[in-house]
């Protein structure tokens, strides 16, 4: 399937969207994010993802990222979205969620119609790769990022929001639950 967003430059930094197949509200689970957040963690020890901010929002995650020298972000992607679509859909069969059944249907019968899927469809195809080529279009994107949990109605202040780099470029430059390389 061809898409409109692609990695164009290798060494670049992107801001990129995965989310949910139907937008559902996945990640109000504590287990789940937790899942996410350990798959990330790996692609950025194992894979080469040079991550510079993130946000888990309850049906999608953003984040602006790049490639180490020799990684393809593309291959990054695919890995995780892979992992994380087994992981997660497994954690929903073993956790006390009240949604079980209704998920795991939802997730079946997006996998349905689909000869590459077995079983299961947890992601929408795509990553939405958006090269930020200016400073201007990164500061944007960044803010835009951080601001998504406030303007959700989540929180008050971005950097309250736990599943979010925002803390880490609070004023008081507090750690957050992934390491992550700064913008300058």
């Amino acid at each position: 399937m061809a898409f409109k967003y692609k990695i164009t430059d290798v060494q670049g930094v992107y801001f990129m969207t995965i989310t949910v197949v139907d937008w559902i509200d996945v990640f109000t689970r504590r287990e789940l994010a937790d899942d996410v957040i350990a798959s990330l963690e790996y692609c950025q020890k194992a894979k080469g993802l040079c991550l510079y901010a993130w946000c888990l929002m309850p049906s999608h995650l953003h984040l602006i990222a790049s490639a180490k020298e020799g990684a393809s972000m593309s291959d990054i992607m695919r890995d995780f979205k892979k992992f994380t679509s087994k992981k997660v859909v497994k954690t929903i069969q073993e956790i006390n969620e009240s949604r079980k059944d209704w998920l795991l249907d939802k997730f079946e019968f997006a996998g349905r119609w689909k000869p590459k899927i077995e079983g299961f469809k947890f992601w929408q195809d795509g990553y939405h790769p958006i090269l930020l080529e200016s400073n201007y279009f990164l500061e944007q994107k960044l803010d835009y990022l951080h601001e998504n949990p406030v303007n959700a109605g989540l929180v008050f202040e971005s950097y309250h929001y736990r599943y979010s780099s925002a803390i880490d470029y609070s004023s008081d430059k507090a750690k957050g639950l992934l390491d992550i390389m700064y913008l300058d």
